[in-house]
C-alpha cells in the first residue's frame, strides 16, 4: 500500500503543477482578451498626466446696463446714483505653465475682466492677476498665488505632423473638466482669424465655448499647443454660426515664447523689419517673391538700403515661400538680430543686411 501511494503522489503532484502552469499561462489571459487591448489603446495616462494642470477660469465684469421701457417713461422719476451697470460673467480654460503660478489663457477670455477666479482639478480655487496682454496673439498670462501646482510637461509643436492624435482638455460650457480626441488635421494655418500672428494647429478634436485657452495635449499628455478658436459657418437652420468640425490651436512652442515675454517684460518684444511687402510670384513653381511697397523711414529696412519697387527673394538665403509666414518669422527675431535680405533690384541681384528693430505694437498692454 505504501509503494502504491508512492508510486501514485508523485506523477499527481507533477500534473497538478503541469495543469496550473497551463492555466495560468494560456488559459486565464483569455478570459478577459480585451483588457490588455483596451489599456493600450487608452488615452487614459494622457489625460491623467495633462488635467491637474488645466484651470477653469471665470470672470465678471461691470458693463452698462440697458434701458428698460419703464425707465425710459417720461413719467417715471429717474432715481440718482451711479449710472445703471449689470454683472457680466463669462468662462474659459486655462493652462498652467510653471509651478510658481504662471497660466496662460486667452487674451479673450479675461479681457476688460474685473475679476478673475482660478479653479483647479483638485478643486482648489483662487483670484488670479493679470501678468501682461497681448491682443495680436490673443494670448494673456496670469498668476495665482497657490502651493503645490502642477506644470504641464511642453512639447515641441513644431515635431507635430498631419495625422497625430491630440486631446482637447478644457471646461467647455461650464461643464467643468472635459477630453475630446481628433488628429491633427493641418499646420501653419493662416488668415483665419483676426490677429496678425497666427501659424494655427487645425485639429478636429470638439471645442465648444468655454474651451478657450484650454490645452491640446499629444497622447503623452504633453502640450503641444493652446486652444483658441472654431471656425464656425453661418449655414444652417437656425441662420447662427455652428461649427463645422475646424478647430484653432496656437502651437505649444509660440505661446512659450508669447508667455515668456509677457512675465518679463509685461508685452511682446517683436522684430520689426519696417517695409510694406506684397506677394507675387516668384521663378520657380511653389516660391513666392515680396515686392517693396514702402518703406518706413529711418526704419531697419531703410537703413539696410532697402528701396521702394525692390523684389525681396530671399530671407537669410532661405527662399520665401509665403508673405505672412515670412514676415511671422521676422516678428520672432529680436532687436539687434541680423537679417540678410537677397533684393532684385533693375535687374541685378544685391545682397543687404539689415539689423532688426523694435516693432511697435498697439495691440500690447
Amino acid at each position: 500500500m505504501r509503494a502504491f501511494l508512492k508510486f501514485f503522489t508523485w506523477p499527481a503532484i507533477a500534473g497538478l503543477l503541469c495543469a496550473l502552469l497551463i492555466l495560468q499561462q494560456w488559459i486565464l489571459p483569455a478570459a478577459n482578451p480585451s483588457r490588455d487591448a483596451v489599456v493600450r489603446d487608452s488615452f487614459r495616462q494622457a489625460v491623467a498626466s495633462a488635467t491637474p494642470s488645466v484651470v477653469n477660469i471665470y470672470t465678471q465684469k461691470r458693463v452698462a446696463a440697458a434701458n428698460s421701457r419703464m425707465l425710459n417713461n417720461p413719467l417715471m422719476p429717474i432715481p440718482r446714483g451711479a449710472p445703471r451697470q449689470r454683472v457680466e460673467r463669462s468662462l474659459g480654460s486655462g493652462v498652467i505653465m510653471r509651478e510658481d503660478g504662471y497660466i496662460l489663457t486667452n487674451n479673450h477670455v479675461i479681457d476688460g475682466a474685473d475679476a478673475i477666479q482660478v479653479l483647479l482639478s483638485d478643486g482648489r480655487s483662487a483670484a488670479a492677476q493679470v501678468v501682461g496682454r497681448d491682443r495680436t496673439t490673443d494670448l494673456a498670462a496670469l498668476k495665482v498665488e497657490l502651493d503645490g501646482l502642477s506644470a504641464v510637461t511642453i512639447a515641441d509643436s513644431d515635431l507635430l505632423s498631419v495625422g497625430d492624435v491630440v486631446l482637447a482638455i478644457g471646461n467647455p460650457l461650464g461643464f467643468g473638466h472635459s477630453v475630446t480626441q481628433g488628429i491633427v488635421s493641418g499646420l501653419g494655418r493662416f488668415g483665419l482669424s483676426p490677429g496678425t500672428y497666427e501659424g494655427f494647429i487645425q485639429t478636429d478634436a470638439v471645442i465648444h465655448a468655454g474651451n478657450s485657452g484650454g490645452a491640446l495635449v499629444d497622447v503623452n499628455g504633453a502640450l503641444v499647443g493652446i486652444n483658441s478658436w472654431i471656425y464656425a459657418s453661418s449655414e444652417g437652420n437656425s441662420g447662427g454660426s455652428v461649427g463645422i468640425g475646424i478647430s484653432l490651436a496656437i502651437p505649444s512652442s509660440f505661446a512659450e515664447f508669447v508667455m515668456d515675454d509677457l512675465i518679463r517684460f509685461g508685452r511682446v518684444i517683436r522684430g520689426w523689419l519696417g517695409v510694406q511687402v506684397e506677394q507675387i510670384p516668384g521663378d520657380v513653381l511653389g516660391d513666392q517673391r515680396l515686392l517693396v511697397r514702402g518703406v518706413a523711414p529711418d526704419g531697419p529696412a531703410a537703413r539696410a538700403g532697402l528701396q521702394a519697387g525692390d523684389i525681396i527673394t530671399h530671407f537669410n538665403d532661405v527662399a520665401i515661400e509665403d508673405v505672412r509666414l515670412a514676415m511671422y518669422e521676422v516678428s520672432l527675431l529680436r532687436p539687434g538680430d541680423k537679417l540678410m535680405m537677397s533684393v532684385s533690384r533693375d535687374s541685378a541681384t544685391e545682397e543687404l543686411t539689415a539689423i532688426i528693430g523694435t516693432q511697435p505694437d498697439p495691440g500690447v498692454e
